[in-house]
């Protein structure tokens, strides 16, 4: 399905009308007939000899070819020259790499042709691009774009519910066995979630345009499709938003007990301390080494003096006890 001759292709079909297409190769872009069918080539901006062919032979304005070669974008819509430009991100599901890391895809959608561009592999487009070689992908450009943007959002599920339930499982490990460890898993669960948000408000404002702007490829399932995919990105900024809320909430919880057994350990301590203070005091009055010290010469007088400590510390319980100290 993907290309391997170095030319920066990743794949390029003509759409058939019907959910499938024919497959091309660089080459054939520029002899292609577009009214036989839509066409969608799908680039590696990585590849100088991609780059290359987008600067010399893709015929697009140069303002267009450095959007879609750009290496920061942010995802965003916009009309220019009665075409469409449309950057997008998607979850990260490359090898070694975080999930909130994400990818992005940049879309030119103009005439009969879609072309696009990714710095990193991005599993949504692999996806689509195996449903058109059965037979069930995109009709057209508009539904090619709806079903990234559609396909995009599908990829983010499972990393939204693995968020939210791990904000579950520490929420109810501070309540059952708060633990300093655990701060650092919530300050890890807030990074994702900031990271998440980051590029998940600004797509919602990209597919909000691109769904209220007047293309004759966007027709009504197309839009309904822009428009679900909106409302789902809705929800998903609303639960990142929920997580880093509560996230701070549990991050209070735990700081508070935290705070609740450093007190009642320098309470015992206070304790102990307040008990063993006249003990201290009467033995290190009794130890020194002067003459006059009260019954040095009497054999019992160690044991008189123990059974008074004991007596003392029996007093000093009483009145802990009487006072309401513990």
């Amino acid at each position: 399905m993907t290309m391997n001759d170095g030319s920066g292709l990743v794949f390029a079909y003509q759409l058939d009308g019907k959910g499938g297409g024919r497959q091309l190769t660089l080459d054939d872009l520029g002899s292609v007939d577009p009214g036989q069918g839509w066409v969608w080539a799908h680039l590696d901006a990585t590849s100088p000899a991609a780059r290359q062919w987008l600067q010399q032979q893709s015929g697009l304005d140069p303002f267009v070819v450095a959007a879609l070669l750009s290496e920061m974008t942010r995802p965003r819509f916009s009309e220019v020259d009665g075409g469409a430009l449309l950057n997008l991100r998607g979850i990260n599901l490359n090898e070694n790499a975080e999930p909130e890391d994400m990818v992005s895809i940049r879309i030119w959608v103009a005439g009969d042709r879609i072309i696009s561009a990714r710095l990193r592999r991005l599993k949504a487009v692999i996806d689509i691009a195996e449903r058109i070689q059965k037979g069930s992908g995109p009709r057209h450009g508009g539904e090619v774009v709806a079903m990234i943007a559609s396909r995009l959002l599908d990829r983010m599920e499972p990393t939204f519910r693995e968020l939210d339930q791990a904000v579950d499982e520490t929420e109810d490990a501070v309540v059952q066995e708060p633990d300093a460890v655990m701060r650092e898993r919530i300050v890890e669960i807030r990074r994702r979630a900031i990271m998440l948000r980051r590029y998940i408000a600004p797509q919602r404002d990209a597919l909000a345009a691109l769904r209220a702007a007047d293309f004759a490829w966007i027709d009504s399932p197309v839009r309904r499709s822009l428009q679900d995919s909106y409302d789902r990105l809705c929800r998903f900024a609303e639960e990142l938003d929920a997580v880093r809320e509560r996230a701070q909430i549990i991050h209070d919880e735990l700081k508070n007990a935290m705070a609740d057994r450093l007190n009642r350990n320098m309470y015992v301590l206070s304790i102990v301390a307040a008990v063993f203070l006249p003990l201290g005091f009467l033995t290190g009055l009794f130890g020194i080494n002067v003459g006059g010290i009260p019954g040095a010469e009497v054999p019992e007088a160690f044991t008189w003096f123990s059974a008074a400590l004991v007596v003392i510390v029996a007093v000093q319980v009483v009145v802990f006890r009487w006072l309401r100290w513990f």
